[in-house]
């Protein structure tokens, strides 16, 4: 099988995709046919079955593995597959890890390290706080491990979630070190949980959408949520801490109108929300240049309000 980065126009292939998308439609002459989006983990094609009823076309549905044949053309400068044939691929005939963007760093690696940071809390209500979920809770972990932190924008691939979080700490990090007034048990735990409630927000790859309670409470609320749960079960938690934990996490998007509930009043929380809107966007910079050779302009980007390029060097 070839990967959706490797093919180019002209080639007939047959192999394995997991079907993203599958929308019927009609032909100005009212001619039925598909729409599919094919996925692996290099990224997405879109494919067209003009002749959904014929016998090469055996049943299957969205979210399916499928074996397809067919031609790759160019259609308005985007590669398409013509699809001839389609069969329903059965379990052993793939590695589900080729269908999804993945981290390119080591998952196991990084959650060790993540683990290094939780044991120089010296805090013990912080740290078993962060403990009760990162250690303890063998499904969240697996949960954690294999989630993105976005549907789209930044870190939108499994262990991306992981990948973030671990980022943002280091930053916590170096401003604990930087400026005393921080306290770096709070800035740290609250680093480690400030998005821990993407696990909930986003279903699980291959969807990787919002979730219901993603769509109704979003993921800083559920993410007080599950904090609260965690503090509940420690005895003696001092409420005073509890709140300052919790504010950290309510605020890190920093901004109102960007879905922060509270604007920063700890300077924790302000270390916290530079750190996370400085990764988010180094990481979404990242994704933009990409593959990308030359240091031609890319045109206005919205998120950045800005006309991009590579640097020359």
């Amino acid at each position: 099988m070839k990967f959706i980065n490797e093919l180019h126009e002209g080639e007939t292939i047959r192999g394995i995709y997991l079907c993203r998308g599958k929308r019927s439609a009609e032909t100005r002459n009212g001619k039925a046919y598909d729409n599919l989006l094919l996925q692996d983990k290099t990224g997405t094609l879109d494919g067209k079955v003009w002749d959904p009823n014929s016998q090469g076309i055996a049943d299957y549905d969205e979210k399916d593995f499928i074996e397809v044949f067919g031609e790759v053309i160019s259609y308005n400068n985007n590669l398409q597959l013509n699809v001839k044939q389609i069969r329903k691929a059965g379990e052993g005939e793939y590695d589900p890890a080729d269908y999804m963007p993945t981290s390119e760093k080591s998952v196991e690696g990084m959650y060790s390290e993540l683990l290094s940071y939780i044991r120089q809390i010296s805090n013990d209500y912080l740290r078993q706080a962060v403990e009760y979920y990162y250690v303890d809770d063998a499904e969240f972990i697996k949960a954690f491990k294999g989630h993105s932190a976005a549907k789209t924008v930044h870190h939108g691939f499994a262990g991306g979630l992981l990948e973030h979080t671990l980022s943002v700490v280091k930053l916590c990090e170096y401003f604990a070190g930087t400026y005393t007034i921080l306290n770096k048990d709070l800035l740290i735990a609250s680093a480690i949980c400030h998005d821990i409630g993407k696990t909930k927000e986003l279903s699980a790859f291959p969807d990787n959408d919002y979730t219901d309670d993603g769509q109704l409470l979003g993921h800083i609320i559920i993410g007080i949520e599950m904090v609260s749960e965690a503090i509940r079960a420690i005895p003696g938690f001092p409420e005073k801490l509890a709140s300052e934990l919790k504010h950290c996490i309510i605020a890190h998007h920093g901004e109102l109108e960007y879905g922060s509930p509270k604007k920063p009043a700890l300077a924790e929380a302000m270390a916290l929300n530079l750190a996370d809107n400085a990764d988010a966007k180094m990481q979404t910079l990242t994704e933009i240049f990409k593959d990308k050779t030359g240091t031609e302009w890319l045109g206005y980007n919205r998120l950045f309000e800005s006309n991009l390029r590579k640097t020359s060097i």
